[in-house]
């Protein structure tokens, strides 16, 4: 990344808010900070952003429904920032839509890592949507995965938008079809997380992706459970 990447952070706790900000400039990044919904949506209008990390306990609005409305609209990096250190509460953040999440209190190098791994991935992205090279096409059946553009095209030709960490996961999945990758290795190549045993982000992003390309997520026919081990691209070629 040789430009100067911006990142909203959006949290009303002003002692955070100064402590991640004042961390992150010193490392090269533009920061600005937003205490609301509404503040978030008026730098979202004014300044190309390219990371937010989202407080879930927002007044007014909650960081879920942010995350929901922002990834419909754009594609940018989301990374939720929780004090909810429950399952559950984590996992409802990756299915609306975020790349990643950190539970307060939380390191602030870790955090570091996480924004440079979530820029890393959705810089990939933009710079194969802006390059010249001619489309490529995974095909599934009657649907079909752009690589350039990053979007699915469904057997009835409808088109849903992907995300960065959906993108890197059909991606692997299709290089390495009728294989049988675990969990791990899922976590190492597509998010650059370290592995917990309680850890059910892959199977949130699983999930979630299914839901955008399969004709029936509850009966899987693209990507398949191996049980024990973990997932499988299911090629037709």
């Amino acid at each position: 990344m040789t430009d100067q990447k911006h990142i909203l952070v959006v949290d009303d706790e002003p002692e955070m808010t100064d402590a991640v900000s004042e961390y992150l400039r010193l490392r090269g990044f533009t920061v600005s900070t937003a205490a609301s919904g509404k503040e978030m949506r008026q730098h979202l209008e004014l300044n190309k952003i390219d990371l937010i990390l989202l407080d879930l306990g927002l007044p007014g609005e909650d960081g879920i429904s942010l995350t929901r409305e922002i990834r419909e609209s754009m594609q940018i990096g989301i990374i939720i920032v929780t004090a909810f250190g429950d399952v559950a509460d984590r996992v409802l953040g990756l299915e609306s839509g975020a790349d990643d999440y950190v539970v307060k209190p939380f390191g602030l190098r870790e955090l570091l890592a996480r924004v440079r791994s979530v820029l890393r991935r959705v810089e990939m992205v933009d710079n194969e949507l802006g390059s010249d090279e001619s489309t490529e096409l995974y095909k599934f059946g009657q649907a079909s995965y752009d690589r350039i553009e990053k979007v699915f095209r469904r057997a009835d030709g409808t088109i849903a938008q992907l995300s960065a960490g959906e993108c890197d996961l059909l991606e692997l999945f299709h290089g390495k079809p009728n294989s049988a990758l675990s969990r791990d290795e899922l976590v190492e190549e597509t998010s650059q997380r370290s592995w917990e045993p309680d850890d059910r982000s892959i199977d949130v992003r699983i999930n979630r992706l299914r839901h955008k390309i399969e004709e029936d997520p509850s009966h899987p026919q693209i990507i398949r459970t191996v049980r024990g081990i973990g997932y499988l691209f299911q090629s037709n070629n």
